[in-house]
């Protein structure tokens, strides 16, 4: 892979449905079918109850600022022009919690507790990955 391109996520069998979600612009997250627990990242087995039975549900997209980051220093040759840039952790409604970037017109408002929306914006190479900005 050229040192120009960033790295793209590689679908699994269990993180599949997510990525088909993500290409369509919606958050899918798993849910035991035994115990109900919502859970993010994908996994073959819940973590509470050792259940396989899943199913997939859509996620509002919303929920809360947790934690974040601003990268300043690029892991990856293609992502030195977008520094700095802004990782957050996200308290879903739905419970489990997400990772993204934050959007750059967000930033300035970024607290503990900030309301976001997630969308899927397509980057320069035409992958969709998770985006979150600041509820009005």
């Amino acid at each position: 892979m050229s040192i120009d391109l960033k790295p793209v996520p590689h679908a699994t069998p269990e993180s599949q449905s997510y990525w088909n979600g993500v290409a369509e612009g919606r958050l899918r997250l798993q849910r035991c079918s035994q115990c109900g627990l919502v859970r993010h990242y994908p996994q073959l087995v819940c973590t509470k109850c050792y259940s396989v039975a899943v199913e997939w549900i859509d996620a509002s997209g919303r929920g809360t600022i947790h934690s974040w980051t601003v990268a300043h220093h690029a892991f990856h040759p293609a992502f030195k022009a977008d520094l700095p840039y802004t990782l957050v952790t996200i308290d879903l409604e739905e419970g489990p919690r997400a990772l993204g970037r934050l959007d750059l017109a967000s930033q300035s408002k970024l607290h503990i507790g900030m309301a976001v929306q997630v969308s899927f914006p397509a980057n320069d190479q035409g992958v969709k990955l998770p985006m979150f900005t600041a509820m009005v």
